[in-house]
């Protein structure tokens, strides 16, 4: 019988040279498909540059590509090398909605001050070190979705993703000039002051869930068969913090996969942010569209093998079909440890990665089973009534 799980790992910029050279990319695709792994998100957006020659971003600001990558094209290297292997490739948006990191907004926002997100002081949005575009404005959408097509279109791709900052907005921005008018007309009055006010939340956060649903239609109208694949902030905290309205993703059916980015340092943390989001937060989720982010490496930080075994058995325990690691260098660490435990252990087993039919089919048959389970107890409930 075969095994449709989702079992990916992020390839970044940062802390990594995986993308440096043809090279190294091919040895990275060889090591993840001998390890079990079967489907990779390089990233290909970020620090205000593509990571693959971009018309868009040629014509709208003048550069091409990341300069480090100038004369290649490490995206199509990481496509033909990854589905050599039999690796789904699907490119990750990373710096979505964010303009720098610590460079006042960098060379986007130095070409184009205007599509700058702005606090309720009026000052350049930043949070956690990155500054922001103004991520409600219908420019800087169209921007965005864009870029988001150009890859769609003109690479061999398997989908595309979006993280904690596409579609997102620190909750402190909304009081650029644009969206102060534009609430202004919808509700007859200016924001509140107040970030955290529940109607401005919801207000802003359906203007990006909105953008989301051009997405996923756009990219549906290129290829129906591409995953669109999301991995957000935890929905209660994403929401109030970055707009991420996830439930209302899921239930308006505007991403084929979800991965919360539960990144907790322990397996007690995870379990409870895991029980937290399946029986409060995405009640009723369809599994099957459901691979969490698990935090793998960071900084100084490493996952230990008994951790990363356990919070696999978790996912597998409460139905769960896949995960999503962050990030690829952890698994070469000390000679490549934990990617031997995943080949010995849950990755022992060749699995295959979730098709956008497998996906509907997976969901169907879950609805079916819960009708058919809501049915039992509804005649157990008669039953029980009729006898006593």
């Amino acid at each position: 019988m075969t095994i449709i799980e989702t079992r990916g790992v992020w390839l970044t910029t940062t802390d990594s040279k995986v993308l440096r050279s043809q090279e190294r990319i091919a040895s990275a695709m060889d090591f993840l498909a001998e390890t079990g792994f079967n489907v990779v998100f390089p990233v290909v957006w970020g620090k205000g540059a593509t990571l693959y020659p971009s018309q868009v971003m040629q014509q709208s600001f003048g550069i091409e590509i990341d300069p480090s990558f100038l004369g290649r094209d490490p995206l199509a290297e990481v496509v033909a090398a990854g589905h050599r292997v039999g690796l789904k490739v699907i490119p990750w948006f990373e710096y979505g909605f964010a303009s720098s990191y610590n460079m006042n907004g960098g060379q986007l926002l130095a070409k184009k001050p205007e599509w700058a997100a702005r606090d309720c002081k009026g000052n350049l949005l930043k949070k956690n070190g990155f500054e922001w575009l103004n991520s409600l404005n219908p420019e800087v959408q169209n921007f965005m979705l864009s870029l988001i097509l150009e890859v769609a279109r003109n690479y061999e791709v398997d989908g595309i993703q979006g993280d904690d900052r596409l579609p997102a907005l620190p909750c402190e921005g909304g009081y650029d000039q644009i969206t102060v008018e534009r609430y202004r007309q919808q509700l007859g009055k200016n924001p509140p002051q107040n970030y955290k006010d529940y109607q401005w939340l919801k207000w802003r956060a359906d203007i990006l869930t909105e953008f989301l649903d051009r997405l996923y239609q756009s990219v549906k109208a290129i290829n129906p068969n591409l995953i669109v694949s999301m991995a957000p902030n935890i929905p209660g905290w994403g929401f109030q913090e970055y707009l991420q309205d996830s439930p209302t993703w899921l239930e308006r059916g505007l991403v084929d996969i979800l991965h919360p980015q539960i990144y907790r340092r322990n397996v007690f943390s995870y379990r409870c942010t895991l029980e937290q989001l399946l029986h409060k937060e995405l009640a009723g989720i369809e599994l099957a569209r459901l691979a969490p982010g698990i935090l793998m490496k960071i900084g100084s930080y490493e996952i230990s093998a008994n951790p990363l075994l356990q919070a696999i058995e978790l996912n597998r325990a409460c139905g769960i079909s896949g995960e999503v690691f962050f990030f690829y260098e952890g698994l070469r660490e000390n000679n490549n440890a934990l990617a031997k435990v995943l080949r010995r252990g849950p990755y022992a087993q060749a699995a295959t990665f979730p098709s956008v039919a497998d996906l509907n089919r997976l969901s169907e048959n879950r609805t079916e089973l819960s009708s058919i389970w809501q049915t039992l107890i509804r005649l157990f409930n008669t039953l029980f009534n009729t006898i006593f």
